[in-house]
């Protein structure tokens, strides 16, 4: 199977369980649930669920990596649905279709995504409970990174920083856990589920290439900001600079952003090299990660 086989195989088969771990839309209370699943099953390219399966799949074992997946994409969806509040980023699209709180309205897609982060867990506990170990240890990433001092934190100094004259720190502490901190932890979920998961220099080295590989990632959503339409990225395209947020094409420029998403998947990929394992897929990963359109 090559790369592209295997990354919509992964992709379906995380569609279909996400379609199958939420309650039901006509399930009581009916509103809110198809909220939530309104927002799950917009789509997406599902990449912190595969990132999961793949940094899985350099050493596999018998325990099912799909909850993590599941549980990192509810946190993921919950996030995107708040960041588009108005009172946060103030979006009107979101993967190709009206954001949350327009096809509903604002409470219920506060709610939708409130409902979100403990199914996450849920799904963590379900998954892992007979293992405590392994259990605990990816409670504990999960919740760090969903937490006020990455993901939250991330947000939160996004959110102060708007219209202010750009800073390199603070635009680096925004992007490392705003975006890269979901990033690394879906790798580091996926190692430490895998047969060498508690192999302290592989999670190590797993760990500096999910920062790299997240602010990479990064870097390329700045840049697709400024130089795709809104019906190319399924939201609303020159959003930051509207609303003068600081990116690393506005501190660097286009050329300057376009080096730095190369060189940090260049580290990223000497990271994962570190880690070895079956790695061609997520080398080839970070590759379509770099070189994406939308």
């Amino acid at each position: 199977m090559n790369f592209s086989e295997k990354l919509k195989s992964w992709q379906s088969q995380v569609n279909q369980s996400l379609e199958d771990c939420l309650p039901g839309g006509k399930e009581h209370p009916a509103r809110l649930h198809e909220a939530m699943r309104y927002s799950m099953e917009a789509g997406g390219k599902r990449l912190r669920p595969i990132l999961v399966l793949a940094a899985n799949d350099l050493f596999p074992g018998p325990v099912d990596p799909m909850p993590a997946a599941l549980a990192i994409e509810c946190i993921h969806t919950y996030s995107l649905i708040h960041d588009d509040l108005p009172a946060m980023d103030d979006s009107d699209l979101r993967r190709g279709r009206p954001s949350c709180h327009l096809a509903f309205d604002e409470a219920t897609a506060i709610l939708a995504g409130d409902a979100l982060q403990p199914r996450a867990f849920e799904i963590l506990a379900d998954g892992y409970g007979r293992m405590p170990g392994l259990g605990i240890d990816l409670v504990k990433i999960l919740s760090a990174t969903a937490g006020s001092q990455r993901l939250v934190g991330g947000q939160m100094q996004d959110l102060l920083s708007e219209g202010k004259i750009p800073d390199e720190d603070n635009l680096q502490y925004i992007h490392e856990n705003k975006t890269a901190a979901m990033i690394q932890a879906s790798l580091l979920m996926g190692l430490r589920i895998g047969s060498r998961g508690e192999d302290t220099e592989k999670m190590e080295a797993m760990k500096r290439a999910g920062k790299s590989l997240g602010l990479a990632f990064q870097a390329v959503d700045d840049l697709l900001d400024v130089t795709s339409s809104s019906e190319e990225l399924g939201k609303n395209a020159e959003h930051d600079a509207e609303h003068g947020k600081v990116t690393w094409v506005t501190l660097k420029g286009e050329e300057g952003a376009r080096k730095l998403a190369t060189e940090h998947t260049q580290w990223a990929r000497e990271a994962l090299q570190e880690v070895g394992g079956e790695g061609e897929f997520l080398l080839d990963l970070t590759t379509y990660m770099l070189e994406r359109t939308s």
